[in-house]
């Protein structure tokens, strides 16, 4: 006679499936892995016809493009074949309870000669445009940088029809000098002299092929050492659809500023009769009696037979004015979602009150200790300069203003890792506090990277609930390398892996962490 099975047998599968199923949720099994294996090696390039040693990433220059979606889940293993010490920082991306694998030198230790270190790490709530380079060493100066493009869920729509196609486009200055001369340029004391070229995507120009009556997205990155430039497109127009991340409203305009480390992306619609057009980037706020750098490439109609007619499009003033007027018309879309279901204008940035004001007064290079660094002060206090990174401990969920005063005649950049932040004002002259009647309180672009005008100075709002070391930093990289940066310690008593998680059992340890198990 056959045998029933015992009924606690089925609870007890039943049980385990519903344990198995919630342990993969909270594990991210949901949401894919995509792996990727590079080895960094020197190797000959000669983007200008001058061979020249370069950084590759697999035989790349640049390196590989990462192409994914929201929420992934990206391994990257970096095996480093160069002769000293390097590391890669993900411009952008923020890392979220996880800034162990920010890739900068206050959270990671560089990955030594002949080593590897795998970077683990999710797109978290992301979409955009975005980019990694090495953070150590002046090697961004020899490339290693690359695109990282993240894609949208489908079951989350952005704010304009599906393009027929999308371009990256990877644009910065450049140097015949290698990273090597460069340090040694920056360590005597002197400035790095105005650079030699612009490339577009490591060459001095590139082509874009699409077809008539289509419309294609652009995704430009200011991949560059230290200079603003402009992009622009002979007879058409530029849609502005992504900043860095975020749906701005859609303005239009004929060209764009694009300042070191930032990243912008938009609509073009091949609308005009089917002929070769020329792309047009050049430097920004150059010195006296100095050209500007361009670099001029095509956008081929697949149907084209001739180039168009007339010269190329020119840039914009070189006035600053004509830059922040433009800046300021870069607007939050309130209605669009952006990563999540819920609407960008649903967190009401202007109406909290803030916690603390912060403000950091840039300083041209001095020599200290006989070494060179850059000063850069909680507060300006008018103090001698002192070397070393200074770190600012805050709380998780502090809402502060954070202010940027340039008081050099050189458009400079700020980075802030982990965050989004909103830039609620630009100005000239001396930062005070009768300036924030003149805030954005409603729609002001929120982005990662945001330029301070010459003798001018810079406003954000930044939510602080992101816990972690976050690395601050100029994103004019002569003046990071120098010492122009700081971390900020977003932090809670309260211990729990809903904040932040622990040290990867990976980590390369040095210096004074040495010491001490993982």
């Amino acid at each position: 006679m056959a045998r029933r099975a015992p009924r606690f047998s089925l609870s007890l599968a039943w049980w385990s499936v519903l344990l198995l199923t919630a342990a993969a949720r909270l594990a991210g099994a949901d949401d894919p892995y995509r792996y990727f294996d590079w080895t960094v090696t020197y190797g000959p390039i000669n983007p200008l016809g001058t061979t020249q040693q370069g950084i590759l990433i697999n035989g790349q220059f640049p390196g590989p493009r990462i192409d994914c979606v929201t929420n992934d889940n990206l391994i990257v293993n970096v095996v480093n074949n160069l002769d000293e010490p390097f590391l890669i920082t993900w411009n952008g991306i923020k890392q979220r309870k996880n800034s162990w694998q920010d890739g900068v030198a206050g959270t990671n230790c560089p990955i030594p000669p002949g080593a590897n270190y795998t970077y683990k790490f999710q797109a978290k709530d992301q979409i955009g445009t975005f980019t990694y380079f090495p953070s150590v060493a002046l090697h961004r100066s020899a490339g290693g940088f690359g695109a990282l493009n993240v894609y949208q869920r489908p079951a989350i729509p952005v704010p304009y029809p599906a393009p027929d196609g999308d371009f990256t486009l990877l644009v910065g200055d450049w140097y015949l000098a290698s990273h090597d001369q460069l340090r040694q340029t920056l360590d005597s004391g002197a400035p790095l002299p105005f650079p030699d070229a612009l490339l577009v995507n490591g060459m001095p120009s590139d082509t874009f092929v699409g077809d008539q009556g289509k419309t294609y997205v652009f995704r430009v990155s200011n991949v560059g050492m230290k200079t603003s430039i402009n992009f622009r497109i002979q007879g058409h127009s530029l849609r502005l659809a992504e900043v860095e991340g975020t749906h701005p409203v859609q303005n239009v305009y004929d060209s764009l500023d694009v300042h070191v480390g930032q990243s912008v992306a938009f609509l073009v619609t091949l609308d005009q009769p089917p002929m070769d057009y020329a792309v047009v980037a050049s430097t920004r706020f150059n010195p006296d009696s100095t050209s500007a750098l361009m670099s001029v490439g095509t956008l081929h109609y697949s149907s084209a037979t001739s180039r168009a007619p007339g010269p190329l499009p020119e840039g914009p003033p070189e006035t600053a004015d004509w830059s922040m007027n433009q800046a300021r018309s870069f607007r939050w879309n309130l209605t669009a979602s952006a990563a999540r279901p819920n609407p960008q204008g649903s967190f009401h940035y202007g109406t909290i009150q803030t916690s603390r004001t912060l403000v950091f007064a840039s300083s041209p290079p001095v020599v200290v200790a006989g070494r060179i660094g850059t000063r850069v002060p909680p507060r300006p206090d008018g103090g001698a300069p002192q070397l070393g990174t200074p770190v600012i401990r805050l709380n998780l969920h502090e809402f502060v203003e954070v202010v940027f005063q340039n008081t050099e005649s050189e458009m400079q950049s700020w980075h802030l890792d982990g965050y989004d932040f909103w830039v609620v004002g630009y100005g000239n002259g001396q930062w005070t506090e009768n300036e924030r009647p003149n805030y954005n309180l409603v729609d002001a672009q929120a982005r990662h990277t945001v330029q301070v005008y010459a003798n001018g100075w810079s406003a954000i709002f930044v939510s602080l609930d992101n816990q972690g070391m976050w690395n601050l930093r100029s994103a004019n990289w002569d003046r990071q390398y120098l010492g122009q940066q700081l971390y900020l310690r977003v932090w809670t008593p309260e211990q729990s892996f809903s904040n932040e998680y622990s040290i990867p059992t990976n980590a390369i340890l040095c210096g004074k962490a040495a010491e001490y198990a993982h």
